[in-house]
């Protein structure tokens, strides 16, 4: 899953939150971007910080639900597509995104 945040802050505790909830299993931080795009009317350009999250198929619609709820802005960029991954790697984030049930 990816999204845009408008500063290194705001995408470090949006990085936090995810992991503290195992909502993925990693967050890489893709660096800064330069956006350009309409909103309301207007030709608008950003610089951004774009965040790559890792997660299971399982968790993914949660994790959406969390990063809209999070998410500074209005209109949050979310983007996901499904991805294989080699057994070892899917196996990690399956382990690593568990939440253990508690009896």
């Amino acid at each position: 899953m990816l999204t845009t945040l408008p500063d290194a802050a705001s995408a470090q505790q949006l990085a936090d939150g995810v992991l503290d909830e195992r909502l993925a299993a990693c967050v890489t931080e893709l660096g800064r971007v330069r956006s350009r795009y309409r909103w309301k009317g207007q030709v608008e350009s950003a610089e951004e910080v774009q965040l790559l999250f890792k997660t299971s198929a399982v968790r993914a619609l949660e994790l959406e639900r969390f990063i809209a709820a999070h998410h500074p802005y209005e209109t949050p960029e979310i983007i996901s597509w499904p991805a294989t991954a080699s057994a070892a790697y899917g196996q990690w984030v399956a382990t690593e995104t568990h939440r253990p049930t508690h009896v």
